[in-house]
């Protein structure tokens, strides 16, 4: 295969005329049967384990193995596998190499779901969890304990975007033959590649980035050779599967992601630097700033930042954080993040968020910049912030 850059990658991935039947785009090919024509067939296909092979449903289709196509060559891995959402992919991942008795090292910043899951499903199940400051680099060897079977990273961080050295980890984890799962949402496989640093799996949330539009629940996980065939039939054994129209409609957010990601890297940055000279804003935690935590290792790792930042106020209380948020025009309340619409979240403390880690500063505010005017944004956070401080 020829070298090709990214972008041309994300267009012309997943396009065999075996899947799209020599029209620009793969087909919906919906099902749950697959029927065969032989007992010899039928051994075949099941030999196969469902590797781009028709055999049932769940397996996946044509439509499906597109996809799985097209984010294994963007991740650079071995394989693909999908979920019905970001949160399945990690929840399975995890679940496909850890049984009771074992050890996790997960980051302290991580996204809350993925914290209830280690807090309240592992834990019943005899997985212990161990959280880690985000910038602990090398220093994670002090963490690891003789059942350690995994170190999950996530970089940048939620919500308040440290962004953690990840071959620095990764070398610890391998000298103590632990694997390495990376939460990779916002690096999207086009602007950072976990597996390229050496982690074994990256995984996903594709509702934000790859599908864009905010209308499916998709999550993505791209192993290495070594753990391919493991994270593949364990996936398969916990009923995980998604819909061949979702698949559709995530090819598809593929094929323009880079045009957005532009957009909404330039209009974030822009919103950044005003925000930055605000008299109420402390700092910005964008990764591409060097206020952010980790700000070193994201210009030496990635190849673009996106819509996707925090700022961290100097002062506030609850009432003013309501007052801003319900005063806010352009930029919508609502969790997510990823599509074309510009979206807030806020956070008085980081109390029940974090648990290695304090936080003794103020209120932290996390955007995500969508593909509106860039001055209607800023003037709806200018006249939002002025609500801010009457309420002070």
């Amino acid at each position: 295969m020829s070298s090709k850059n990214k972008n041309t990658q994300l267009v012309s991935s997943g396009r065999k005329k075996a899947y799209t039947h020599g029209v620009v785009n793969p087909v919906v090919q919906r099902a749950s049967t697959i029927v065969f024509d032989s007992v010899a067939d039928l051994k075949n296909a099941a030999k196969t384990r469902g590797d781009k092979t028709l055999f049932y449903g769940r397996r996946g289709t044509s439509t499906h193995f597109a996809l799985q196509e097209a984010i294994t060559e963007l991740e650079g891995g071995e394989g693909c596998a999908l979920y019905p959402c970001g949160a399945a992919a990690i929840s399975q991942a995890l679940l496909s190499f850890v049984k009771a008795g074992d050890h996790i090292l997960m980051v302290d910043n991580v996204y809350e779901p993925t914290r209830d899951f280690c807090d309240k499903i592992l834990a019943g199940l005899g997985i212990t969890t161990t959280y880690y400051p985000p910038t602990i680099g090398a220093g994670i060897k002090e963490y690891i304990q003789p059942n350690t079977k995994v170190l999950f990273l996530e970089s940048p961080g939620s919500i308040t975007m440290e962004i953690q050295d990840v071959p620095a980890m990764v070398k610890v984890a391998n000298e103590h033959n632990i694997m390495t799962m990376l939460d990779n949402t916002y690096g999207n496989g086009l602007h950072y590649r976990p597996l390229e640093h050496g982690v074994d799996i990256s995984i996903q949330a594709a509702t934000k980035y790859i599908v864009g539009h905010s209308d499916v629940m998709m999550g993505v996980a791209v192993a290495n050779k070594k753990y391919w065939p493991t994270l593949r039939e364990q996936s398969y054994l916990l009923g995980q599967c998604t819909s061949a129209d979702d698949a559709y409609l995530a090819l598809r957010g593929l094929r323009t992601m880079a045009v957005r990601l532009n957009q909404h890297e330039k209009a974030a940055i822009e919103v950044a630097k005003w925000l930055e000279q605000h008299e109420l804003v402390d700092h910005i935690r964008h990764p591409a700033f060097e206020t952010c935590p980790g700000h070193d290792f994201f210009k030496r790792d990635f190849d673009g930042s996106n819509g996707l930042f925090s700022f961290v106020m100097k002062t506030g209380n609850q009432k003013a954080i309501d007052a801003f948020l319900d005063s806010l025009e352009h930029i919508k309340m609502g969790f997510s993040w990823g599509g074309f619409e510009s979206l807030v979240t806020a956070n008085l403390t980081m109390k029940g968020l974090r648990s290695k880690t304090g936080w003794d500063l103020g209120p932290v505010i996390r955007l995500h910049i969508g593909l509106e005017d860039v001055d209607d944004l800023i003037n709806d956070l200018s006249q939002a912030l002025k609500v801010y401080q009457q309420h002070l």
